[in-house]
């Protein structure tokens, strides 16, 4: 039996050099870096939302990323405690803020895609304030940053007159339950601002604003005198009218001037006739 062999020539083997292997390397890992990285972006304007209502803060990635796998934090000045994490596939409570404990959730409705806004429920003036969207993944993280702005609209105002006060009368408006602090003044007539002799603003316990604001009403300018009080951030305001010269400064007629005048001339009128009477009897005793 005889057997066939074969042989075939082989080249030289090519083996690259080791400059090439690092700057391959490092080619790849620039191109999965530059693959992995992303932006954040929240919201460019202030979300204006009313106490009790519900927040929803919108954070998305761009380019359009699964953000399924990654850290997902909602925080205010710090990192920890925060205002929501989602890590691990899920929501973590561990170091969550008290205050926002039970009050806070996740859409992740459309996570796939990079979107994972938070809802605040029941907003409180106390969540006023920035808040930081915090996306990170095996290899790159990166954040955004939204401003909520808590607002709400105080009670009707109350209008007082005080008493006199330098020669007019004092007249007070009060309101409660704003925010965030408003802008109390009181305008005359023709819209002119009229000087606050006092002015006070406190906060509650819920951490809405009470406003208290007095002026001096002289008669010169006591016409439909105006008190109003506005929300800055809304534009909005509440206002309330008196008529100060009708309630305070009651006008005589000429009726009225008329007849005290013919009251004195004859109350004049009759001094002198008693007088004259007077004078008779003693001028008869003398003689």
């Amino acid at each position: 039996m005889e057997t066939e062999v074969y042989s075939f020539l082989l080249g030289p083997a090519v083996i690259p050099s080791l400059p090439s292997c690092i700057a391959l390397l490092v080619t790849l890992q620039i191109h999965q870096l530059m693959a992995a990285q992303f932006k954040v972006i929240g919201s460019d304007q202030p979300l204006v939302v009313s106490v009790g209502e519900d927040a929803v803060l919108p954070c998305h990635l761009s380019p359009s990323m699964s953000a399924a796998s990654m850290e997902v934090r909602w925080f205010q000045s710090q990192v920890s405690p925060y205002v929501h994490l989602y890590q691990d596939g899920q929501d973590q409570d561990g170091q969550q803020m008290s205050e926002y404990r039970e009050r806070t959730s996740l859409i992740k409705d459309d996570i796939t895609n990079g979107s994972v806004s938070l809802i605040i429920h029941s907003v409180r003036p106390s969540d006023h304030g920035q808040y930081k969207c915090f996306f990170q993944s095996d290899v790159y993280y990166e954040e955004a940053l939204l401003e909520l702005q808590v607002t709400a609209m105080g009670s009707a105002l109350h209008i007082s007159a005080d008493g006199y006060q330098d020669g007019g009368i004092r007249v007070g408006c009060r309101s409660a339950g704003w925010h965030p602090e408003p802008k109390a003044e009181w305008r005359d007539h023709r819209g002119q601002l009229l000087p606050p002799t006092s002015e006070k603003i406190s906060m509650d316990a819920g951490g809405l604003f009470h406003t208290e604001i007095s002026t001096v009403i002289m008669e010169e300018s006591n016409r439909n005198v105006t008190c109003s009080v506005r929300n800055l951030v809304l534009n909005r305001e509440k206002a309330a009218k008196i008529d100060i010269a009708d309630q305070f400064f009651p006008r005589v007629s000429v009726t009225v001037v008329a007849l005290a005048v013919v009251v004195a001339v004859l109350g004049l009128g009759y001094v002198l006739f008693l007088i004259w009477i007077c004078f008779l009897i003693v001028s008869d005793s003398d003689l």
